[in-house]
């Protein structure tokens, strides 16, 4: 059977991409292995889909060339798809820091691309295992359910974040098929691990949250941080994860917004135990496991001037060391992926082999967390559905 453009791939970025295919006329097929579509879509976000932000810029994103994603952010921006959002009267609100989310579940986000495939007669197969990718003058795709061709085939296939949901490495193995560098790929958003030192202090901490500034790499992030019975996890140390490599410290400010040295000489006088000031700011579980480690728990006047000055200095800049990550099985996305070397940035297809494009997470593009992986998932495929 023979169709204008197979994507490979039904989540966010495939079905969008299907969907402005469809509208330009062309026969499109979508292939998926699971079961149905759009899985991740509908774990994301707590159930309700984060599905942009209203803040998006590139410097929201990282990538190994920090000008490719720029063309396909600026020619589909996060008010393109609300209007889209609108269009399917699918109600909406920010949380917080320009994050949409819907006020239902994601699964209206699945209808809405469903719907927007169906209209345009896109075909879906779900159970739609690839097993061989051949170009001739066309592309042959042989799969369980039989061997379709394409003049143009569509790699949306994701990264290898969340095994459990299906993710494989299928996507990396053909763009090395067809001679596309990848750039090596790493967990991103993902919770962080301590070693048995660490843990031994802050285990029974686990589920307290901090609101912190986290620093790595020049890179920092103003947000929660997590405890957990491994490490360290909260929207913090899941944006600082995608620039942490293993060896480098966690800078962690923890009172961001005073001087710690003026909180403390204010105190001292006063005769307050370093954990009662500090139950002032955090929970009390934490200000006294950190008071008890980093500073001793006695009254503030014990303290001298230079020890005074060494637990304001902490406090400021508490240094964790890391030593490693919970892995793609908790990672949120895939760092690395097909080099955008190796793409156009105009419409996302590969420079070498004609008609074969990558979108969304597969391409070395990752975003922040809050909307921005998803907003990829638009401007990347909006870029490919012009052309394929």
């Amino acid at each position: 059977m023979k169709f204008d453009v197979i994507v490979i791939g039904g989540g966010a970025a495939g079905l969008f991409c299907a969907s402005l295919a469809g509208q330009r006329g062309r026969s499109v097929l979508v292939v998926e292995a699971a079961d149905k579509v759009g899985k991740k879509i509908l774990i994301s976000g707590g159930g309700r889909c984060n599905f942009t932000n209203l803040y998006t810029t590139p410097d929201n994103f990282i990538c190994t060339n920090p000008n490719f994603h720029k063309s396909a952010l600026a020619r589909f921006s996060p008010d393109d798809f609300i209007a889209l959002v609108k269009k399917h009267r699918i109600k909406f609100h920010e949380k917080k820091l320009g994050q949409l989310f819907c006020d239902g579940s994601s699964g209206e986000i699945v209808d809405l691309l469903l719907q927007e495939c169906a209209a345009v007669g896109v075909k879906i197969r779900v159970n739609c295992h690839v097993r061989n990718i051949q170009k001739t003058d066309s592309f042959i795709v042989a799969t369980n359910q039989g061997i379709f061709a394409a003049d143009s085939v569509v790699v949306a296939t994701g990264g290898v974040s969340i095994p459990k949901m299906g993710a494989t490495d299928f996507g990396f193995r053909l763009a090395r098929q067809f001679g596309l560098k990848v750039i090596a790929p790493r967990p991103a958003l993902v919770p962080l691990t301590l070693g048995e030192n660490d843990l031994r202090i802050f285990r029974e901490l686990s589920g307290v949250s901090v609101a912190a500034r986290v620093a790595c790499q020049e890179q920092e992030f103003r947000e929660n941080i997590l405890l957990t019975h491994r490490g360290l996890s909260g929207p913090a140390i899941l944006q600082i994860s995608s620039y942490w490599d293993k060896g480098e410290a966690l800078t962690i400010d923890l009172l961001p917004d005073h001087s710690a040295a003026a909180l403390l000489a204010a105190k001292k006088s006063e005769g307050v135990a370093l954990s009662t000031l500090l139950g002032e700011y955090f929970s009390h579980r934490f200000a006294k496991a950190w008071a008890t480690v980093y500073g001793q728990e006695k009254p503030l006047r014990q303290f001298n001037q230079t020890e005074l000055a060494a637990i304001a200095e902490r406090l400021h800049a508490w240094q964790l060391f890391p030593n490693g990550t919970e892995g793609f099985g908790k990672a949120e996305v895939t760092l690395g992926g097909v080099d955008t070397n190796e793409l156009s940035s105009k419409t996302m297809a590969a420079r070498n082999v004609n008609g074969l494009y990558f979108i969304g997470e597969v391409v070395d593009v990752t975003g922040h967390l809050g909307g921005f992986n998803f907003q990829w998932a638009w401007a990347s495929g909006y870029a490919a559905g012009q052309y394929v």
